[in-house]
């Protein structure tokens, strides 16, 4: 599954949740429980689909996933963004390719 955030997109490896996704790739995600309980990591969903194995007891609105425990159904669009501490936001200044010249 392609997931798409505020500032990239990744593909969901198979034995991940999207909670271990976000993290793997740098994202900003607060959470306490991993399994539902909490509400922690609630995230707004743009587009998509996802299903829950096992009924979390978090509240979740409409447009709100659980991505410690939710399976996505369908490629997502969420709202969440990278952590300040990713390359992305701090890029290296003496990186090679920042001084050549085209």
């Amino acid at each position: 599954m392609l997931i798409t955030t505020c500032d990239k997109t990744f593909t969901l490896q198979a034995d991940e949740t999207l909670l271990e996704g976000l993290e793997r790739t740098g994202h900003e995600v607060e959470y306490q429980c991993r399994s539902g309980y909490c509400g922690s990591c609630r995230l707004k969903l743009i587009s998509g689909q996802v299903n829950y194995p096992v009924k979390p007891l978090a509240y979740i609105g409409k447009d709100e996933i659980l991505p410690c425990c939710c399976h996505p159904l369908t490629d997502l669009k969420i709202v969440c963004h990278l952590r300040k501490d990713t390359p992305e936001h701090n890029p290296d200044l003496f990186a090679k390719d920042l001084f050549e010249t085209k």
